[in-house]
């Protein structure tokens, strides 16, 4: 008897989970009454033959947050719920992320510094129109190029200024130059000496990490020569505005590092809001470093990159495999 009851108990069960059946049409199929099949139902998953699971992508994205924010000493993480690991999807979620967490910090008056580059260029096309008075907006590092490539700065730029109401503070330089010399006497110019101490002030700087793959923006543009691009694969990570740090979160070139236009590493550290844009799998690692070096308070990735972050080792060394 009991084993009957058990039986047809699971048999209710699956028609109602599985099945979609009601329990009326329950009722009618095991030719009992509707309140049996509410008990037959109700037993099944005291039995433990039914386990309901809820996946609340909102919660779980909360969980990550909240713990990437303790585990990396954040001031704040949002993750983006991206559908694929893939890295030009993972941007599309990340601008859109990223666009609605600046529309929620930023007030009149800001500063906002922003960098160049691919991740940066999503964000731009994804900003909420969010006019603001008093506020400017800046470049943080030379955009210019020595190839056909684009770092698109000046579009970057520009979506920032249109969206905020506001007018943009260009850098209207190569963010490397072949010369220390040549590059501190720029850096003298008054324009351009106003245009570097405003992106020092900005209370607000957002930008992306790089990587150091053969395939990065940044060689593709032509920044380095063969040997110094060789140079740096041995003892970098990745970059943030073009200056590029070990997997400490130290800079590796102090050489390449003196000829670079734009906001120095260690002033990300004062910034009140320091917001770090970056996921995908080869990210991983220069987050992790850039992390190291308290270059970001903020953090806004994927969730694949996300538990990636949280998966990793405590520390790490400059052998560890680079994707």
């Amino acid at each position: 008897m009991e084993r009957d009851r058990e039986r047809l108990s699971i048999n209710a069960a699956k028609l109602y989970y599985h099945s979609g059946y009601s329990q009326q049409d329950i009722a009618r199929e095991l030719g009992i009454s509707r309140p049996s099949v509410s008990r037959l139902l109700q037993h099944a998953k005291d039995q433990g033959y039914v386990k309901i699971q809820i996946f609340d992508p909102v919660e779980d994205m909360t969980q990550l947050e909240r713990r990437l924010t303790e585990r990396y000493g954040l001031r704040e993480a949002c993750v983006a719920a991206a559908t694929i690991n893939d890295e030009q999807e993972i941007k599309k979620y990340l601008g859109r992320r990223a666009a609605r967490y600046l529309d929620s910090i930023v007030h009149d008056g800001d500063i906002i510094g922003v960098g160049w580059g691919t991740t940066m260029h999503t964000l731009a096309a994804s900003l909420l129109p969010h006019p603001l008075k008093g506020a400017q907006i800046v470049q943080l590092e030379g955009g210019v190029t020595h190839t056909e490539g684009e770092t698109y700065a000046n579009d970057i730029l520009e979506r920032f200024a249109g969206n905020f109401a506001t007018i943009a503070q260009h850098l209207p330089l190569p963010v490397i130059f072949d010369s220390r010399a040549v590059k501190e006497m720029v850096d003298q110019d008054r324009y351009i000496k106003r245009v570097l101490e405003l992106g020092s002030h900005a209370n607000i700087a957002v930008y992306s990490v790089g990587t150091v793959r053969h395939n990065a923006l940044f060689f593709r543009l032509g920044y380095t020569d063969a040997k110094e691009k060789a140079r740096l694969q041995e003892s970098a990570v990745g970059d943030i505005c073009s200056r590029f740090f070990d997997i400490e979160g130290n800079i590796c070139d102090a050489a390449l590092d003196n000829r670079t236009v734009g906001i120095k590493l260690a002033e990300l550290r004062r910034k009140e809001h320091s917001i770090i844009v970056a996921g995908g799998e080869a990210k991983v690692l220069p987050i992790r470093a850039a992390l190291a070096g308290r270059y970001g308070n903020v953090l806004i990735t994927d969730q694949f990159t996300a538990q990636a972050l949280l998966d990793a080792p405590t520390g790490g060394t400059a052998g560890e495999v680079l994707v």
